[in-house]
């Protein structure tokens, strides 16, 4: 028996039973702190406190960059209206196109945003046709547009494009970009059954090579549609977004355009997971070679927008080039209850260290988008 007797087992074994009985009985402790401080009106500061613990940043005000965050400004929802995508009773909206900048702010303010990319993700299908389309998404850019207007230090946004028709989509990316002063542009993962990736949309991804531009790609629903009982955000988005960067290596698109900055909603969707799958089937002619496929998975940028959990950042933060996570929170599509729980529980995640932390939250962001930075008055820091 090694020189120990039963009775030092038996001893050793009590010690470390009472051990975590403490560690099981302080984190009910804490959770009840938690619990007493919010109901007196201090969660506020407390979830300052938390996020400037995962930081390191010392202080109060507005810190993260928000690159995955929705918007649907009046002029745009009055629109909806009249082009039949929206009832006219405004108490029958989703939530998310019931958004308001009062409430935006409040929700950034709560959650310690500086500064939010948005974006206006309307599938093509609640669209009458591609000429709608194309009208569509002027309003959806202008609207934007007007928005950063407004709050310059607040906001910037990805700018709609009308993939249904290729030639569209240029001449409103060039609008967007040069005229509107978009951070980047939005696109949809597929149109009439066709991915992204497909060499169709080749002149479009030329241009914005041209550009160096930015990219966030922004699931919808899946073609076939959603199986009865399963919200479609539980599954078929995160399909969706690897789907489409499926098609960007399988297609060569990656290969072909290595000036364009593509950013993954959801943290790639099942992508990171899945990776090893892909290589595993080249050997059997049919995947990516194993050092492309690396090369690949670490040339997306990936947003938090999963979000971040002990279930997906394993696989993120293995798979990731940690200079291309940015912070997201999917708001207004998720309500602001949620946005706080996603912000909270990223500060939390234990696998994250600190240095990183800030990366994710503020600086990555800051270095994809120095326009951005410029007019919150923010310094790029160094990659």
């Amino acid at each position: 028996m090694n020189g120990e007797s039963v009775a030092d087992k038996r001893g050793a074994g009590r010690w470390l039973q009472a051990a975590l009985a403490e560690v099981v009985m302080r984190r009910r402790m804490l959770r009840i702190v938690s619990t007493v401080a919010m109901a007196g009106g201090l969660a506020k500061t407390q979830g300052a406190v938390e996020a400037n613990a995962g930081t390191g940043r010392a202080g109060n005000g507005p810190w993260r960059i928000d690159t995955h965050n929705h918007a649907v400004p009046p002029k745009m929802q009055e629109w909806a209206v009249k082009a039949g995508i929206l009832p006219p009773d405004r108490s029958t909206w989703p939530t998310w196109a019931r958004w308001s900048l009062p409430a935006a702010e409040e929700v950034m303010e709560e959650n310690e945003i500086a500064a939010a990319v948005t974006s206006s993700p309307a599938p093509f299908e609640v669209f009458r046709d591609a000429a709608q389309v194309t009208a569509g998404a002027r309003v959806i850019n202008e609207s934007l547009a007007d928005l950063v207007r407004e709050r310059p230090k607040r906001f910037g946004f990805f700018a709609y494009l009308p993939l249904t028709d290729v030639d569209a989509a240029l001449a409103e990316a060039d609008y967007a970009l040069d005229t509107l002063k978009a951070e980047g542009v939005l696109l949809l993962t597929h149109v009439n059954g066709r991915y992204i990736g497909d060499r169709s949309f080749e002149p479009l991804f030329a241009e914005l090579d041209r550009r160096h531009a930015v990219a966030f790609v922004h699931p919808q629903f899946l073609p076939g549609g959603t199986p009865p009982g399963i919200p479609d955000f539980m599954g078929d988005f995160l399909l969706d977004t690897t789907r489409a960067a499926l098609s960007l290596m399988m297609g060569g698109t990656l290969d072909r355009h290595g000036n364009l900055s593509i950013i993954l909603s959801h943290g790639g969707g099942f992508l990171p997971y899945m990776a090893a799958r892909i290589d595993s089937r080249s050997h059997d002619e049919e995947g990516v070679e194993p050092a492309t496929l690396r090369s690949h998975v670490r040339r997306f940028y990936y947003d938090t927008a999963m979000p971040t959990s002990p279930y997906a950042t394993p696989s993120l933060l293995r798979a990731a080039d940690h200079s291309r996570l940015l912070y997201g929170t999917d708001y207004s599509m998720r309500t602001a209850e949620a946005v706080h729980h996603v912000t909270r529980e990223l500060t939390r995640d234990p696998l994250i260290e600190r240095r990183l932390h800030r990366r994710i939250e503020r600086d990555n962001a800051l270095c994809l988008l120095p326009t951005l930075a410029k007019r919150v008055g923010a310094a790029v820091p160094l990659p």
